[in-house]
C-alpha cells in the first residue's frame, strides 16, 4: 500500500489500450471539487464505484452512498481468507452448467487470481473490512437497519435559520411528492401551508411529527398567510381534502415500517460514538420513484445541515456517493432531490464534504451539475450524442485541453476502461480499474440484505429517542364540550389507542368548540380526570326556557342546562345529564398533546344537531313546568319563586285589606 493518502482506482492504459504499471491514483482532497462517473451498462462504471469507495474506507473516510439499484451492499461480501464456503451463499447458479459448490469454488478461484494480478493480498482485504463499520439501511422496510425518515420533523437544535429552513421545504416536497400533490415552494398553497406549520412548531419548541402535522392541517393554530386570513388563501374543505390524504400515508399498514428504527441522524451514521468512521449504504432499490424522491430529499437536506455545522477543512471530510443519479437531478424538471444536490455540489467543498454522482446517461443530469464536478471518470457511452454532452459538461472543468482529442479518447474507450480528469488540469489519463476486493454479486435482495444485517448492530438512538410516552395509556376519558374539539398543537409524542387519533374530530363550523375544565364542579359527572389527555366528545346545550301567563302575571325566563355524554348514534333528549356550568367551566383551548377518541356520534354532521335541538325542545315543553298556585276569590296568583306559605301570607293579607276597606 501507498504511504500517501491517496485512492488507488487502477492503473494507466498505454496507446495500444494495455494495461501498464503505472498506478492510476487521485488525492481524497480532489474529491471536495465533487466528481462525475459516466458509462453505459456493462461499462464497468458500478465497479468503479465500488472500488473508489473501498480505498475511501480504507483511508478512514466515511462515505454516504445513496443506492437506488442495490448494488452497493456488495461492499459488505468482503472475505479476505477466499474460501469457496464464504462465495456459496451469494453466487447464482442459475443456468450453470456445474453444481452450486463447483460454481462456487471457480468463483473463489477467479476472486483470488484476479486480486493477486493487482497484488491484493489478504491483509489489505483486512485492513478495509476493519477500517470502518458498514451498515445497509433500508427506509420502509425492516430487511436491513430500518430508518426512522419522518424524524427528520425534530428540528436541528444546533442548525441555522437557512439550513432549518432547506430542511423544511426538503421535507414538505417529499410529503407532498408522496401524495401526488404539486410541488411548489414559492406558490403551492399545501407546500406554503405545511411549511408555516414546521416553521411555527419548530420555532415554539413544540415536538411535532406527522400525525401532528394532520392534525394542524385540519384546523391550523395560525389565523392567516401572507396579507390574507386563513380561509381565503386555502379553504377549509381543501384543506380537509389535504388532510384525508396525507391520513392514507398513516393509515396504510405499509407505512408503520417508515418510523421503525433509528431517527435520521448523519453524524451517527456517519461515525460511532468513538469517531471510528461508518459507511452507510442507503438502498432504494425496494421503493417507488416517489418514495426514493421522498428519501434522498430528506437524507441530502439533513446532509446539508450536518455540513453547514461542520468547520472549514481542505481535507475529504465525507464522501457522498449516488450510485444512479437518473430522476433526481435532471436538466429540464426540479424534483425536490435537485435542491439540496446543487447545494451541495455549490457549498460542500468549504467543508471538507464531497459528493459524487454516477449515472448511464449524460442527459440525466442538469448542467450546472456537470459544470460544478471537478473530477470525471467517462467509461464507454452509448451514442456520440452522449458523448458530445459529456464534452460539453467538461467544457468548464477542462481549462486548456483539447476537447476534440477528449472526445477521440472516450470513444475508444472498452469496459472497465475510463478517462480520468481531475480539477488539478493536465492530460487526461485512460485507465482500467483495479480489481474490486468486494464481491461484486450484483443487486441484493431483501432476503439477502436481512442475511447480511442479521449479525450486524446499527447505530443506536440515544434513551430520549428511544423511549416512547405512556402516560395516555392510564388517563380517563376527559370531555370535550359543545360538540367535538379543534386540533391540538401537535401532539407528536403522544401515544394512541386504536380507538384514538390526533386529529380532533371537527364539528361544523356553526357549533363553538370548547374544553372542559376538570376543576368544574359538575366534571365528576362525566367522568373528567385532571391532568388527562383523551378527549372524548360531549354535546353541551344552554336553553332559555319562558314561561308567560298573561292571568296570572307572569314573564319569566330560566336557564335549563346538560350535557350528553357519551355520545351515541341515536340518543335522545331525555338522555342528557342535567348540570349547572358556566363560562369559566369551558376553555377555548385543549390540554397540551391531547388526543381524541373517535366518536360513535355524527358530529361532523349538521343535521345531528337540528335533530337534538329539536327534540330537546320538544321535550323541554312537554316535560318542564312552572307550578302556580291561584287563589280565585282574590284572584291571586304566587309569583316566580313564591312558597306555598308565602302565598297564603299574602292572599291573608289580601283578604284583611279586604275586609277592612
Amino acid at each position: 500500500m501507498s504511504s500517501r493518502r491517496v485512492l488507488w482506482l487502477g492503473a494507466a492504459l498505454d496507446d495500444a489500450g494495455q494495461r501498464t504499471d503505472t498506478r492510476i491514483e487521485v488525492d481524497p482532497a480532489d474529491l471536495t471539487t465533487h466528481g462525475v462517473i459516466v458509462g453505459m451498462t456493462g461499462s464497468g462504471k458500478t465497479g468503479l464505484g465500488v472500488v473508489l469507495l473501498e480505498e475511501a474506507l480504507l483511508q478512514r473516510i466515511p462515505v454516504l452512498v445513496i443506492d437506488p439499484k442495490g448494488d452497493m451492499g456488495n461492499l459488505l461480501l468482503n472475505f479476505p481468507e477466499l474460501r469457496p464456503d464464504d462465495f456459496r451463499p451469494w453466487i447464482d447458479t442459475a443456468g450453470a452448467d456445474s453444481d452450486a459448490d463447483t460454481v462456487a469454488a471457480q468463483t473463489a478461484d477467479t476472486w483470488r487470481s484476479g486480486l493477486e494480478s493487482w497484488g491484493i493480498d489478504a491483509a489489505r482485504m483486512r485492513a478495509l473490512k476493519d477500517a470502518a463499520d458498514l451498515t445497509i439501511y433500508t427506509p420502509g422496510s425492516t430487511s436491513g437497519t430500518p430508518i426512522n425518515v419522518l424524524g427528520a420533523l425534530d428540528a436541528s437544535t444546533d442548525a441555522d435559520a437557512e439550513a432549518r429552513a432547506d430542511e423544511i421545504e426538503a421535507f414538505v416536497s417529499g410529503v407532498l411528492t408522496l401524495i401526488d400533490r404539486p410541488v411548489d415552494p414559492v406558490a403551492g398553497r399545501e407546500h406554503i401551508l405545511l411549511s408555516n406549520l414546521v416553521a411555527r412548531a419548530w420555532e415554539a419548541n413544540e415536538p411535532i411529527d406527522l400525525a401532528g402535522l394532520v392534525a394542524q392541517v385540519a384546523n391550523p393554530p395560525i389565523r392567516k398567510l401572507g396579507v390574507f386570513d386563513l380561509d381565503t388563501f386555502f379553504p377549509a374543505d381543501q384543506r380537509m381534502k389535504l388532510a384525508v390524504q396525507l391520513n392514507s400515508l398513516l393509515a396504510s399498514p405499509a407505512f408503520a415500517t417508515w418510523l421503525q428504527g433509528a431517527p435520521l441522524d448523519i453524524g451517527r451514521m456517519l461515525y460511532t460514538a468513538e469517531g471510528k468512521p461508518r459507511g452507510a449504504i442507503v438502498t432504494l432499490a425496494h421503493l417507488s420513484d416517489a418514495e426514493r424522491q421522498f428519501v434522498v430529499t430528506l437524507l441530502l437536506s439533513k446532509l446539508v445541515s450536518w455540513m453547514r455545522r461542520q468547520p472549514g477543512t481542505s481535507d475529504l471530510r465525507a464522501l457522498v456517493y449516488m450510485d444512479e443519479v437518473f430522476g433526481f437531478a435532471p436538466p429540464t424538471a426540479e424534483p425536490p432531490s435537485k435542491k439540496p444536490i446543487l447545494t451541495i455540489l455549490k457549498q460542500a467543498r468549504a467543508h471538507g464534504v464531497g459528493l459524487v454522482l454516477s449515472t448511464q446517461n449524460p442527459v440525466d443530469l442538469d448542467y450546472k451539475a456537470m459544470s460544478n464536478a471537478g473530477t470525471w471518470m467517462i467509461g464507454r457511452l452509448q451514442t456520440e450524442r452522449d458523448r458530445d454532452r459529456i464534452v460539453e459538461g467538461m467544457r468548464a472543468a477542462a481549462g486548456d485541453t483539447d476537447l476534440g482529442a477528449l472526445a477521440t479518447a472516450i470513444g475508444g474507450l472498452g469496459k472497465r476502461q475510463f478517462l480520468l480528469h481531475t480539477a488539478r488540469g493536465g492530460r487526461p489519463q485512460t485507465f482500467t480499474t483495479r480489481w474490486a476486493m468486494s464481491y461484486l454479486r450484483g443487486p441484493l435482495t431483501r432476503v439477502e440484505i436481512e442475511r447480511l444485517m442479521r449479525d450486524r448492530s446499527a447505530p443506536a438512538a440515544s434513551a430520549a429517542e428511544t423511549t416512547s410516552a405512556t402516560a395516555a395509556q392510564h388517563d380517563r376519558s376527559d370531555v370535550a364540550a359543545a360538540g367535538a374539539s379543534r386540533a391540538a398543537p401537535a401532539a407528536a409524542r403522544a401515544e394512541e389507542h386504536d380507538d384514538a387519533t390526533v386529529v380532533a374530530p371537527a364539528p361544523p363550523s356553526s357549533i363553538p368548540v370548547r374544553y372542559l375544565d376538570p376543576a368544574a364542579p359538575w366534571a365528576a359527572q362525566v367522568g373528567a380526570r385532571a391532568g388527562g389527555r383523551r378527549m372524548q366528545a360531549a354535546v353541551a346545550a344552554r336553553v332559555h326556557l319562558r314561561f308567560d301567563d298573561r292571568a296570572a302575571g307572569i314573564d319569566h325566563t330560566e336557564t335549563w342546562e346538560c350535557i350528553w355524554y357519551p355520545l351515541s348514534p341515536h340518543m335522545r333528549a331525555q338522555d342528557a345529564i342535567a348540570v349547572d356550568y358556566d363560562d369559566r367551566d369551558l376553555r377555548t383551548e385543549p390540554p397540551p398533546d391531547a388526543v381524541y377518541v373517535v366518536p360513535d356520534g355524527k358530529i361532523r354532521d349538521a343535521a345531528f344537531y337540528r335533530t337534538l335541538e329539536r327534540d330537546l325542545n320538544d321535550w323541554l315543553y312537554r316535560e318542564r313546568s312552572m307550578e302556580v298556585l291561584r287563589n280565585e276569590a282574590l284572584k291571586l296568583y304566587s309569583r316566580v319563586g313564591e312558597d306555598e306559605a308565602a302565598f297564603l301570607e299574602r292572599c291573608r293579607a289580601a283578604a284583611d285589606e279586604q275586609a277592612d276597606a
